[in-house]
């Protein structure tokens, strides 16, 4: 009778528990059912089922598993939502967004989940070897990456206000800590010191699947060029392009290359990409499924971007179809072939070797305009035969770079951070609702709210205006 007393208090105080940490700050919960960091984090072996979670933290649906690409070309002007739809994103497509809603709280959620698993990783006491540096290092790159989406999406770019209200830095657990919002400066300054650091530990390609030493440096090189830092990100790009190994994707490979959903390991394009298989995937919530017809199908290609591929160019024939969705004409994107159910469901790509080269034109501008069009021309003419090279120069020079961005990119999501950084205003063309046409960008809309729950919890945290 006593013992079944003091297991039911037990209980009791387990669930007083629970009920009393609900509304804590999101950024330093940790799971209910784990030990803390220090007790459970001791061993080698245990630094790598860590580094695990802290993988499958990058696939939640919210993070990169659907929501954060979807947005990078959903929210500005590259695809919009079918009138034929699931009833999903369509807050994205119609600029409708509130403090509540559920994706951009998922987003917020999952990438401060993930930066958790990275510092209980990066943190523990684990005595050195080329392992523990190698798994270490993979966490710094993780938590950079998330770092990096968050402070595009909820702040203002650095190249406006780097003293601007940012995203708050964690890099410890503690369970009582309230952490306002770093600047914007502070932020960036952050992801070059993981991402360094990241680069400086680890030794080891084992993947397209994992962090590398030089998908690490491939990742700062365009941080560096979202802090206009021109300099630095040509000399990370360079360094990937000359010492890496890895190598572009050309047009006799490329139908191949886009019609496998299964990581590498020849080096051949993809540096870093979130990785799903036939076991570990996110079922018909995955990014494949969004736009494959074969799936929901929701998301078509804008008529402004199929009309920037020529018929002769490989990404047109590969990646875009045409027919009809809803009653309407429609751009079907395929992209990604192995949608649910496929033997090895597509990955999202994070780096690839074509945006190193990309990012090397625009950083060899405005003082090298002649190895600006050489980086440039290399991936053009592995797209498009029939092409013969840009050989325009000062403005019409750097828009064509970022024209090629926009098509090489395409369904990436990477089409919002370059309009952000280059302070452009948002012009949709009419495949979009007549009340989401165009979003200046003084627009309050160019930003992310930070979610309500959040809000709610932490006393420290400021909201952005206008939600």
């Amino acid at each position: 009778m006593k013992q079944n007393i003091f297991n039911r208090l037990l209980i009791l105080l387990v669930l007083i528990g629970l009920l009393g940490s609900c509304k804590k700050d999101f950024l330093n919960r940790n799971p209910y059912t784990s030990l803390p960091p220090n007790l459970a984090l001791g061993t080698e072996a245990d630094l790598l089922v860590a580094l695990r979670g802290a993988y499958a933290g990058l696939r939640n649906t919210d993070l990169f598993g659907r929501t954060v690409p979807v947005a990078g070309d959903l929210y500005p002007d590259n695809v919009y939502v079918s009138v034929k739809n699931s009833g999903r994103y369509i807050q994205f497509n119609t600029y409708n967004m509130v403090v509540s809603d559920g994706n951009v709280t998922g987003f917020w959620n999952a990438a401060y989940n993930t930066i958790l698993r990275a510092n209980n990783i990066i943190n523990a006491n684990v005595a050195s070897s080329a392992n523990v540096n190698q798994y270490k290092g993979e966490a710094y790159a993780i938590r950079a990456l998330c770092y990096f989406y968050l402070v595009r999406y909820f702040a203002k770019p650095y190249t406006d206000d780097p003293t601007s209200p940012g995203v708050p830095i964690i890099l410890s657990y503690d369970v009582t800590q309230q952490a306002s919002r770093s600047s914007v400066g502070d932020v960036y300054n952050q992801i070059i010191s993981d991402l360094t650091n990241a680069y400086n530990n680890m030794t080891k390609f084992t993947s397209s699947g994992q962090f590398s030493k030089y998908a690490a440096r491939a990742l700062q090189a365009k941080v560096y060029l979202y802090m206009a830092n021109n300099a630095n990100a040509k000399t990370a790009a360079l360094d990937v392009i000359n010492n890496s190994g890895f190598t572009v994707v050309n047009t006799s490979n490329f139908v191949s290359y886009w019609g496998s959903g299964a990581v590498r390991t020849d080096k051949l394009e993809t540096l870093f990409e979130v990785s799903s298989d036939a076991i570990n995937n996110n079922g018909y919530d995955g990014l494949a499924n969004i736009y494959n017809q074969l799936g929901y199908g929701d998301l078509l290609c804008s008529d402004a971007l199929t009309a920037l591929y020529s018929t002769t160019d490989v990404r047109y024939t590969t990646w875009l179809s045409f027919g009809t969705r809803g009653g309407l004409p429609a751009t079907f994107i395929n992209k990604y072939k192995n949608v649910f159910g496929s033997a090895d469901p597509d990955d999202t790509k994070i780096m690839r070797m074509s945006d190193v080269y990309l990012i090397a034109a625009e950083a060899s501008l405005p003082s090298d305009e002649t190895s600006a069009r050489t980086y440039l021309n290399y991936v053009v003419s592995r797209r498009d035969p029939a092409f013969p090279g840009y050989t325009s120069t000062g403005v019409q020079l750097f828009n064509d770079i970022i024209t090629e961005r926009r098509k090489e990119l395409a369904f990436e999501g990477d089409r919002y951070g370059d309009l952000s950084r280059l302070k452009l205003d948002i012009n949709r063309s009419n495949n979009y609702p007549g009340i989401a046409l165009t979003l200046p960008y003084s627009s309050f809309k160019r930003l992310f709210p930070i979610p309500q729950q959040e809000l709610d919890a932490n006393k420290n945290m400021v909201g952005n205006p206008g939600y």
